[in-house]
């Protein structure tokens, strides 16, 4: 049950983080006129900070070493930004909507870096930050 809370969570701050990337995404490319692929990679990034943040200290509690964890997200970046870009240059210039292939690229993050962020990133230091510490009745409310 507790891995199901914990999926369900971060399913939660993941969408909380597309619609950043969604919103950001069009204020660059409608707005501003920005390239395609400088407005979707600015979106990314803020989308990614606010997700790793979120989901760090709620979702996985973790009280890892902070720059170390985000080397590794850092890493997972470095092969899937990349091939998320090549994926929605290749998509979108043979006529598919540019939103409908953000969130096919938005869904294919979701999966993969939970499961990055889960087996990898976090795997050991689950439940250790002072909310884990703190939840002695098992309780998922968010206190901020």
């Amino acid at each position: 049950m507790k891995e199901f809370l914990r999926t369900v969570k971060y399913t939660l701050f993941a969408a909380s983080a597309g619609l950043i990337q969604i919103g950001s995404f069009a204020l660059l490319n409608e707005l501003w006129h920005l390239d395609y692929w400088v407005s979707y990679l600015i979106a990314l990034v803020l989308s990614v900070v606010w997700n790793f943040t979120l989901n760090r200290r709620y979702t996985f509690k973790s009280a890892a070493n902070i720059p170390k964890a985000m080397l590794l997200v850092f890493a997972y970046y470095l092969v899937f930004t990349p091939a998320s870009t090549y994926l929605e240059h290749f998509l979108t210039t043979k006529g598919l909507n540019e939103y409908l292939v953000t969130a096919i690229n938005m869904l294919i993050n979701l999966v993969t870096e939970f499961l990055f962020q889960r087996f990898v990133v976090f795997r050991k230091t689950i439940d250790t930050n002072e909310l884990a510490k703190n939840d002695v009745c098992g309780q998922t409310d968010i206190v901020i």
